[in-house]
């Protein structure tokens, strides 16, 4: 039985049905994994031993009949995310032998439903960057074609969902790190609200903005673990006390009476014709379905880049202070002082873009530009959050490219300017907490995927991805050959 092209419905009816075991499952992705990730480099720490573990057990929980979605299913995990007994990097030197002593909270809810953990996927270091070539450990390649990059920071998890190393997986996003690699890898990725899903045990980048979140064939697979992982966490301080419910509910209801907004500042000059064209295409999709198509605008939008860096940069930089060779980290080996000790610890354990977003955090923190920078940041941050309230009140959901481009090769990673420049599709709707999803909308001349963005009001995945299914209801994706 070839498994790796099948929705997580597909294996549930496959194992409930006796059809396949979950031993025999996780195995045939292991083996897939043994035989394409030593080029791919999705993974950073394979869990063999312990996969099997869980398959054993999740197969008594599906002979006594008391199986739950995703009971036996294989998933991936980000490397960012607390496993206990397994290793947490993070991608970087800081963290290359930690070993967490719990679950994050999201790991805890998996756990409950007898998931299958094939192992930790790549990403850029601490989640900074967009192509998972900052990664200390494993540089993915996109398996579209593997001179390109998979995107990022959670390149690792797109890439090995794409490439049918797992089913499913997870992944966090800060300004674009879930969807974005979703739109290169031809996957669909969803970014839940914040405070949707516990940050607990998701190791901190940017506070204010992160969020962990799914990543799957389609928007049912999404639907489905955002089920499984969603909830208040008294854990978490940001978590929120909203009502749980089930984000397969309105899929496969018509979107016919909907307002989708289109705002004109995503498709003006710097979005890629073939990224611009394929997306307009799926508006005139959801047209032809029913949906009314409204035209409207975002000033601030030329403004979110650096408001979106301030603002990461100040919070990254406060989180990775703790990372000093003392507290936390690695621990430089020879050292004169505690200052020296400090110093040469942090040199060498985090990598150039982790130093270059601290640095920029701390300018920006300082005295004497604070007022300058971060307090403009902050005030910036809620015109987007009116702006979008205001596209609200006259629309059920907004329609944006996911991503300026395609995937691009490693060589345009070299220039930090233009790497921030591309995450201006993406980082307003962390900026302003709400919920969206990213999912094949065409490819460009070159075979490579593009992807869309349906962004919803907050808390209102359930509209989300009702309107990301109905698209992809109409569109065939063609599977990467590796």
């Amino acid at each position: 039985m070839d498994v790796s092209s099948m929705k997580i419905r597909d294996m549930r009816k496959a194992l409930d049905n006796k059809e396949i075991s979950a031993r025999e499952l996780a195995s045939e992705y292991i083996s897939k994994i043994k035989e394409y990730d030593g080029d791919l480099k999705c993974y950073i720490t394979l869990a063999e031993e312990q996969a099997y573990e869980q398959a054993d057990s999740a197969q008594e929980i599906i002979n006594g009949g008391n199986s739950k979605p995703l009971t036996g299913i294989p998933l991936a995990i980000k490397d960012n995310i607390c496993t206990i007994g397994v290793k947490t990097t993070c991608a970087s030197r800081m963290l290359e032998n930690f070993i967490p002593p719990y679950n994050a909270t999201v790991m805890e809810k998996l756990d409950s439903q007898n998931i299958v953990m094939l192992g930790k996927t790549s990403m850029d270091e601490f989640a900074m960057g967009g192509s998972t070539q900052t990664s200390a450990f494993a540089k993915t390649k996109n398996p579209y074609n593997k001179e390109c990059v998979p995107g990022g920071s959670s390149g690792g998890s797109a890439a090995a969902v794409s490439a049918g190393l797992c089913a499913a997986a997870l992944g966090s996003d800060t300004g674009g790190s879930i969807r974005q690699p979703s739109s290169f890898c031809g996957v669909t990725g969803m970014k839940p609200t914040y405070g949707r899903v516990s940050r607990y045990g998701l190791v901190a980048f940017a506070s204010s903005l992160d969020q962990i979140g799914p990543i799957g064939r389609d928007s049912r697979d999404c639907a489905v673990i955002l089920n499984a992982i969603c909830g208040y966490d008294p854990h978490d301080g940001t978590s929120e006390k909203v009502p749980t419910e089930d984000f397969s509910a309105k899929i496969g209801q018509p979107v016919k009476g909907m307002k989708i907004a289109l705002p004109k500042e995503f498709f003006a000059d710097g979005i890629n014709d073939d990224v611009r064209n394929a997306v307009l295409r799926a508006a005139d999709t959801y047209k032809a379905m029913g949906a009314e198509i409204i035209e409207c605008s975002m000033p601030s939008l030329k403004y979110a880049v650096p408001a979106y860096y301030l603002l990461a940069c100040a919070e990254a930089a406060s989180n990775l202070s703790r990372y000093d060779g003392i507290k936390y980290g690695h621990r430089a080996e020879k050292a004169d002082s505690y200052e020296d000790l400090v110093v040469k610890s942090r040199t060498q354990g985090f990598g150039d873009e982790v130093k270059r977003r601290i640095l920029l955090g701390n300018y920006a923190l300082s005295s004497g530009y604070y007022d300058a920078y971060y307090r403009k940041a902050l005030a910036l941050r809620q015109l987007i959050r009116e702006e979008y309230a205001a596209i609200f009140e006259k629309c059920d959901v907004i329609v944006t490219p996911t991503a300026p481009t395609a995937a691009y090769t490693p060589e345009m990673t070299s220039d930090p300017v233009q790497m921030y420049q591309a995450d201006i599709c993406t980082v307003t709707v962390n900026i302003a907490g709400l919920p969206a999803v990213s999912t094949t909308c065409g490819y460009d001349n070159d075979g490579m995927p593009i992807g869309m963005s349906v962004i919803g009001r907050k808390f209102d995945e359930s509209t989300v991805l009702q309107v990301s299914d109905a698209f992809e209801r109409d569109f065939t994706p063609i599977a990467p050959k590796l």
